[in-house]
Formats: structure tokens, sequence, C-alpha cells
């Protein structure tokens, strides 16, 4: 008698792939001195925490990435610490753009201006025009696709450098900002794609007829964060990009509900038959097929 073994289970997606091809994709956007220098062993939050702890510590992180890409066991402690590379978190490299007006703050504006274009009034004089121009805007930093870094290493002197900037091109001291000349890797958004793809393919999703604008509007929307990930807080991009897809696919389900519903009260004024989900939810036998606590919330 012929034995079945059940298929065994592909991981179609890990979170070291996609860690790598976010590492990738946001290399793209950064300018270094070195091309090995993109590579960084820990992430600390300021300059000042480059200490005897953290070095330490990337020693170690060091280590278990060359013997996870090689296979070569290597002791921490005969690294050289001019080896290591430390992403710090920084936005001084960063320009300043004004901030947004809210629309209360618009209309005000909008309202000050129309008095200032009257004919009667004379704007040398009028104190409205200081009102305008002397208001001190607030300043945002420019929005970016994920959080800006430099790179340091530290010399035989235990002093940090900088080796690289992120959103930069050209050198360190004679480079400028810019946030258009990467992109995502091609890799990347495949896997976007794949993870919308069998998400779609879930029992309390694939029965919807509008399951494709759900995977379209979840692929917009991994598109837009896809790189935001900061994996100082986090090695499970996976989760978060689930994460992400569920809010997409739950917004559109809302949306095409409420469509629905206002669909189905037209047609119920002009006395036409609505849709058959409206049907069945004003049926007697809604109430013995549906469970209690359903019933009860209707």
């Amino acid at each position: 008698m012929a034995v079945f073994k059940a298929p065994r289970k592909v991981n179609y997606l890990n979170n070291r792939d996609i860690l790598k091809e976010i590492h990738k994709s946001k290399s793209t956007y950064c300018s270094f001195l070195e091309k090995e220098y993109a590579q960084f062993d820990i992430i600390v939050p300021s300059v000042d925490k480059i200490n005897q702890r953290s070095v330490a510590q990337a020693r170690r992180n060091k280590a278990d990435r060359i013997k996870r890409e090689t296979g070569e066991v290597v002791d921490p402690t005969k690294l050289s610490n001019q080896e290591l590379v430390f992403r710090v978190t920084c936005w001084e490299h960063i320009p300043m753009v004004p901030k947004k007006l809210t629309k209360a703050q618009k209309k005000k504006k909008s309202k000050l201006e129309e008095l200032l274009e009257m004919d009667d009034v004379d704007i040398e004089d009028d104190g409205l025009q200081d009102l305008i121009t002397e208001t001190k805007q607030d300043l945002n930093y420019v929005k970016l696709n994920f959080p800006p870094f430099w790179h340091y290493m530290i010399d035989d002197d235990k002093v940090p450098y900088i080796v690289g900037k992120s959103h930069w091109i050209g050198g360190m001291e004679n480079g400028y900002f810019s946030k258009e000349h990467g992109k995502m890797t091609d890799k990347l958004a495949h896997m976007f794609i794949k993870l919308c793809e069998r998400y779609a393919t879930r029992s309390n999703w694939r029965g919807y007829t509008y399951n494709e604008e759900m995977r379209g509007t979840a692929l917009l929307q991994l598109s837009q964060i896809g790189l935001q990930f900061n994996e100082d807080k986090s090695q499970n991009p996976f989760a978060y990009y689930t994460a992400a897809i569920t809010n997409s696919f739950t917004r559109v389900l809302n949306i095409e509900k409420k469509s629905q519903n206002i669909r189905d009260d037209i047609l119920e004024q002009n006395g036409l038959n609505p849709s058959w989900t409206r049907q069945f939810n004003n049926s007697p036998d809604a109430k013995k097929l549906l469970p209690p606590e359903v019933v009860k919330a209707k």
C-alpha cells in the first residue's frame, strides 16, 4: 500500500531575505567613502553611544554575520575596532521647509489677505501686513521615505569619523542632499507583490469581488512605507508588512460596505430590490443562521 506524505511546507519569504533587500534599497539613497562601509554592524541612537559596550556588541554582530554568510567561525575579540561600522540616526544634513498650514490657519490667512486687498486700506501704514509677513512659520524636516542616518567608524585614537550619509550625493564635506536618486530593488518589489497575492488568498478575503482592488491598495501602501521599517526596533519586517496589508484590506472593505449600504438605501427608497446581502440580513432566516451576537448587534 502506497503511503502518501504531506507536501513539505515551503517558506516563501523569510525575514533575513527581506532585511537584506531593505538594506540594499536604502543604500541606493546613500553615499559612502567606500562601498564596504554600507554594511553596518550596530545601530546606536547618537555618537555618544559609541562606547566600549557598543563596540563589543558590534564585534559580536559582525562575527555572527560573517558566520551566517560564509560559514567561517570568527572570534569577536580578534576583530579590529577600526573595521566596525556604526549607524547613527541623524537629521543634521536634512533641509527644513515651512510646515503646512491647517485648514483653520489657511482660512485665517486668506481673510487677512482679503482685507489687505481692499482699496481703502493703506498697506504701508496698516498693521495687518506686518501680521502676515512677520509671522514666523513653523519649520519641519523634509519628508523622507525612511529615517536618515550617518555611518561612523573609529580611528586608532577611538575618535568617530563619518564614512557615509543617507539621502546624500558626493563627498561627506562637499556633497549635497538628495532624496530622488535611489530606488527600491526589484527583488523587494517582487516580495511585496508576493506578500499581497498570498494574503489575498486567505479564506476571509478571497471571496470578495473587489479582492483585486484590495491587493492594489495594499501594494500601493507597501511601496510608500516599505523602507520606513526600522531595523533598530525590530528584526521582523514580515509582521510589519503583514499589518500594513491587513489595514489596507480592511480599509477597502469598509469603503465598499459603506458604498453598498448607500446603494441599497437608494434602491429601497425607489421601491426596488436591494442587494442579496441586504435582503438576506432582513429576512427571518438570517436570525436562524447568523450568530446571536450578530443578530443582537443589528
